[in-house]
Parts: structure tokens; C-alpha cells; sequence
């Protein structure tokens, strides 16, 4: 089954950057049609924050456009988030979600799978 791993997150100052990953691994990955990253934070409900298609089409949020810019490296199954000109208003859990479809022995499956979440903090 595969799974999703982020890692990339920390504490940050206001004005600073941070890249947040997201590995695909565990499975025998066909295709990735969709990668999106999320963000909550207490209280709040989730919100999209970018996403990618399997052409590389983006979308992102009003908030975070021009300063975050989502990519992704099909070879490694693996998606990205450049986070520049942090806001203390960023912060939050972070995580990424996968869409596509695995193969296991003859047979393919899709997945819609996310990962753990990865804490960004802004210090102002």
C-alpha cells in the first residue's frame, strides 16, 4: 500500500523559507494524477494551500500565491512545497495528499492516500 511521508517542516523566522517534501513510497506507484498540500491549524478546518496535477498544472490558494510554488518530480514520486516570505499566519500542520494508482502483481489500484503532517512554525 503505498504510503506518504513528509518531512521538510520547523520552526521559522518571519520572512524565512522553508521546502516541505512529500515521498510516495511502499508501493509500487503507476501514476500520481493529483498531489495537493493542506493546511490546519487548531480550530480551523483544512484548507488547501497548493495543488498539482499530473501535467503539471498548479492551483494555489490567494494567500500563499506568489510566495509558495508546489512542484513535483515524477521520477522519485515525490511532491514539494517552496514556502518563501513566511507569515507568522502560516503556521500550521501541513499535509500533503496523493491521488493516482499502484500496481500489484497484474492489477492496478488507485489510491487517495496522506500523508502524516509536518509542523511549520513562524516566529515574528
Amino acid at each position: 500500500q503505498v504510503q506518504l511521508v513528509e518531512s521538510g517542516g520547523g520552526l521559522v523566522q518571519t520572512g524565512g523559507s522553508l521546502q516541505l517534501s512529500c515521498a510516495a513510497s511502499f508501493g509500487n506507484i503507476f501514476s500520481i494524477n493529483r498531489m495537493g498540500w493542506y493546511r490546519q491549524t487548531p480550530g480551523k478546518q483544512r484548507e488547501l494551500v497548493a495543488d498539482i496535477n499530473s501535467v503539471g498544472m498548479t492551483n494555489y490558494a490567494d494567500s500563499v500565491k506568489g510566495r509558495f510554488t508546489i512542484s513535483k518530480d515524477n521520477a522519485k514520486n515525490t511532491g514539494y512545497l517552496q514556502m518563501n516570505s513566511l507569515r507568522p499566519d502560516d503556521a500550521a500542520v501541513y499535509s500533503c495528499n496523493a491521488e493516482g494508482t499502484y500496481k500489484d502483481g497484474l492489477r492496478y489500484y488507485r489510491f487517495n492516500n496522506w500523508g502524516q503532517g509536518t509542523q511549520v512554525i513562524v516566529s515574528s
